[in-house]
């Protein structure tokens, strides 16, 4: 028995597929099926019942899973514990966010990072928000960068970025010659909407608040594309004001200011709050937030008294 087969195992457990485990591992799916066999011949008892496309655990894999899971984090607590010999940070750090954040907010992150940690790893997953929450879950990945609120008493929320939604228009447009405009105004206008997700639930709780409904030319599931849709003049548009400053300065389109609306939003980095930060992640958290924190050496997992006995 190896951690590689164990691994495995636990990525059937997950994926419930032979198929999407191996998809995942980037391995074929009989190497899963051998690895598997393998394991079960180990075990001495079937681990899975296969039917068709369908994985079931049997009884003996449903007792196996949580021994399974005890081995690799005490594997991870071993080679983090390892790790920690070195000065200076190293290995990999993975981290989920949307295509905006990853575009607007993020590089300046990533590249301080990159030049005072160059032997440490970046892998950056461009996800949406419910995607890179479940990412940092399920530990596909270390860190998740999203918007706020979120309550979930699994992760550590860390505060990082903070900024103003701004409605824009493309160049010439009638209301960008004035200073300021009232809200009633942008209702004669045609507005392309987010399709989905927090910046969405803002945008209609302020029409709410307000009793109307927005005149919507179309929605869009890219904040990218809907900025490059306001730019070619299919109408205007609410975005971070991180996402358009370059394009305003290029005057490509318009800011717009809007008489007793301001909208904000906030974005945090997420992680699991029994993960085991190594040097290269508390790094990472330090110019992610901006803030030192203490670092506190890796120790393994502790013994239960009941373990020791029947050592």
């Amino acid at each position: 028995m190896d951690f590689e087969q164990l691994r495995t195992f636990l990525e059937v457990c997950r994926l419930r597929s032979f198929s999407r485990a191996a998809e995942k591992l980037s391995v074929t799916q009989p190497a899963i099926s051998a690895q598997i066999r393998t394991l079960e011949n180990e075990v001495g008892a079937r681990l899975f019942d296969r039917d068709g496309g369908k994985v079931t655990f049997t009884a003996a894999g449903k007792v196996f899973e949580p021994f399974a899971e005890h081995c690799l984090q005490c594997h991870n607590h071993i080679m983090v514990a390892v790790g920690e010999l070195h000065r200076s940070p190293r290995g990999e750090i993975s981290v989920s966010a949307n295509e905006a954040t990853s575009l607007y907010v993020l590089p300046s992150v990533f590249a301080q990072f990159k030049r005072q940690y160059s032997r440490v790893g970046l892998s950056i997953v461009r996800a949406d928000r419910a995607q890179s929450v479940e990412s940092v879950l399920s530990r596909e990945v270390d860190f998740g960068v999203v918007s706020l609120p979120l309550k979930d008493a699994r992760l550590t929320v860390d505060s990082i970025h903070r900024d103003e939604i701004v409605l824009v228009a493309p160049k010439g447009h009638s209301l960008a010659e004035r200073d300021t405009v009232k809200f009633a105004e942008i209702l004669q206008h045609s507005l392309l909407l987010p399709k989905q997700g927090r910046q969405r639930e803002l945008i209609e709780d302020l029409f709410r608040s307000h009793d109307v409904q927005p005149r919507v030319a179309m929605e869009v599931e890219s904040s990218e594309l809907l900025k490059r849709l306001v730019v070619a003049g299919l109408g205007m548009g609410f975005l971070p004001r991180a996402n358009v400053l370059a394009d305003q300065k290029l005057g490509l389109l318009e800011i717009i200011r809007v008489e007793g609306v301001r909208l904000n939003r906030e974005l945090a980095v997420i992680y699991r709050k029994d993960k085991t930060l190594t040097r290269a992640a508390h790094a990472f958290l330090e110019i992610a937030t901006g803030r030192s924190r203490p670092h506190v050496p890796a120790t393994p997992p502790a013994t239960t008294s009941k373990t020791r006995q029947t050592k």
